[in-house]
C-alpha cells in the first residue's frame, strides 16, 4: 500500500483519527475537532498525514452556515487492495478487494489439498498477481494477502497444526511462502472462522453473539461473541466436526478418532450412507443435486445428517446464546434439507429462553464468506491504529 511522505511529527494519534472515518460518514475538521476535544492544530496535522497516506479523501462540502461551505473528507477504501484465499479440500476461490472488503475481482480453480502446501500456494499466488494485472493495480499497492485454510491453524503464526486432510501441510510456514510470492504482510486462519468474520461483517455487522457452521468435506464452525471473531486459546475455537455425534459409535474419521460429527454427517460420509443402499451419488456435488431435484433417499439422508449437526448445536446454544446460526458449505446448497433436520433439534432440544428469537439460516454470502473474510482479517489489521501510525511512521523516516 502506498503511503505519502510528510512531516514524521505530523503522525502522532492520526491512527486513532483514522478509526472515527472507517465508518463511511464524511467528516469536516470541524466536525473532527468536536468529536474528539482535541486542538485545531492537533487534528489539523492528523488529517494531513491520512491526506498525504491516502487513507483519506476529500468528498464534496457540507452544508455552509454562512460563507464558504467547509470541506468534508471520507475513508478511501481505494487507497490500496487485498488479496483473500479461501481453500477448501477440492476448492479455491481468490479474491481481490478494496479497504472496505468489496469484491474487484475473482478467480475460482479446483484444488487437491492434499497435493501439499508448495503447489497449491503457488497456485494461489499466481492467481493473486493475476488478478492485481487484471485490475489494473500495482504490487505496493496491495495492502496484505488473507488466507483461509481447512484445518486447524495457530493464527499467531499462520501456520497449519495437524491438519486431518491436509497431508504435507504440518506447520508448514503459509505467511512466508506468499509473502515472498506476493509481498506481506500475510494473515491466515481456519476458513470457518473466516467464513464467520465475513459473513458477520457483510451481513451481520450489528450481530453481537453469532455462529457459523460449514458443511462441507468437513464440518467445522465460527464462533462471533461480542463481536468479535473469538478463537480460543491456541486457535481451536469451533472445531465441530471433531465432537462426538449422537449416532457416531464406532465410525472411524479422518482425524484418527472414532465418533466424531464429522464422520456421520459431513458431505462425503452422508453420499457413502447413500451409497451402503444402493445409491451412487458420487460426490457431494452429486448429493447436492440430487437433493434439490427432489430424491426422497437423499434429502432424507441430508436431513438425517442435519439433525446430527443440531445434537451439537442445540449444546452450543445452551453454552453461547447465539442470536443467529448461518449454515454454509457446500452441503448447504441444500438448504431446505439439511436446515430443517437442525431446526428440528435445536429448537426441540434448547430451552425457549436461548431460541425464543433464534435464526438458524442459509449463509447469505453466495460462497463469498471466506474470502470476504480473509479480507476482512487483513483490513482490520493494517487499519488499526498501530499499524496506521508505524505505516505513516516508516514511510516519513523513508
Amino acid at each position: 500500500m502506498t503511503v505519502g511522505s510528510f512531516s514524521p511529527g505530523a503522525t502522532s494519534g492520526a491512527g486513532e483519527l483514522l478509526q472515527l472515518m472507517l465508518d463511511g460518514t464524511p467528516r469536516t475538521r470541524a466536525e473532527l475537532i468536536k468529536l474528539t476535544g482535541l486542538a485545531r492544530s492537533t487534528v489539523g496535522a492528523r488529517v494531513d498525514a491520512l491526506l498525504a497516506a491516502g487513507l483519506l479523501t476529500p468528498s464534496g462540502e457540507a452544508a455552509s452556515t454562512g460563507g464558504r461551505p467547509p470541506a468534508q473528507l471520507a475513508f478511501n477504501p481505494d487507497a490500496g487492495v487485498v488479496i483473500g484465499a479461501d481453500l477448501g479440500a477440492t476448492h479455491a476461490l481468490v479474491a481481490l478487494t478494496d479497504l472496505r472488503g468489496r469484491v474487484v475481482a475473482e478467480k475460482a480453480f479446483e484444488i487437491d489439498i492434499s497435493a501439499g502446501p508448495e503447489v497449491v500456494l503457488d497456485r494461489v499466488a499466481r492467481t493473486g498477481r493475476a488478478l492485481l494485472s487484471g485490475a489494473g493495480r500495482r504490487r505496493d499497492e496491495l495492502a496484505g494477502v488473507g488466507i483461509g485454510l481447512p484445518g486447524p491453524v495457530e493464527h499467531s503464526t499462520g501456520r497449519p497444526v495437524l491438519p486431518p486432510i491436509m497431508p504435507g501441510w504440518d506447520n508448514y510456514d503459509v505467511p512466508a511462502h506468499l509473502s515472498t510470492s506476493l509481498g506481506g504482510p500475510v494473515l491466515v486462519d481456519n476458513d470457518v472462522n473466516l467464513m464467520a468474520l465475513g459473513e458477520h461483517a457483510t451481513m451481520y455487522p450489528h450481530v453481537e453473539q453469532m455462529i457459523f457452521v460449514k458443511v462441507a468435506t468437513g464440518i467445522g464452525a465460527g464462533i462471533i461473541s461480542g463481536g468479535r471473531l473469538h478463537r480460543g486459546a491456541q486457535g481451536a475455537a469451533g472445531d465441530l466436526g471433531h465432537v462426538a455425534a449422537l449416532h457416531g459409535d464406532g465410525i472411524p474419521c479422518t482425524c484418527g478418532n472414532v465418533g466424531c460429527l464429522e464422520a456421520v454427517a459431513s458431505g462425503p460420509a452422508v453420499v457413502r450412507a447413500l451409497l451402503e443402499h444402493g445409491i451412487d451419488a458420487g460426490d457431494t456435488r452429486g448429493l447436492v443435486r440430487l437433493a434439490k431435484s427432489g430424491d426422497l433417499a437423499a434429502a432424507t439422508a441430508v436431513r438425517e445428517a442435519g439433525r446430527e449437526i443440531g445434537h451439537v448445536l442445540a449444546t452450543c446454544v445452551s453454552l453461547l446464546n447465539p442470536s443467529v446460526i448461518a449454515v454454509g458449505g457446500l452441503l448447504a446448497q441444500a438448504a431446505e434439507s439439511l436446515l430443517a433436520g437442525i431446526r428440528e433439534v435445536v429448537y426441540g432440544r434448547s430451552l425457549p429462553l436461548a431460541t425464543g428469537e433464534l435464526q438458524i439460516v442459509a449463509s447469505r454470502t453466495a460462497g463469498h464468506a471466506g474470502v470476504i473474510g480473509a479480507a476482512t482479517m487483513v483490513i482490520q489489521h493494517v487499519l488499526s491504529a498501530e499499524q496506521v501510525e508505524a505505516q505513516i511512521s516508516s514511510a516519513a523516516a523513508g
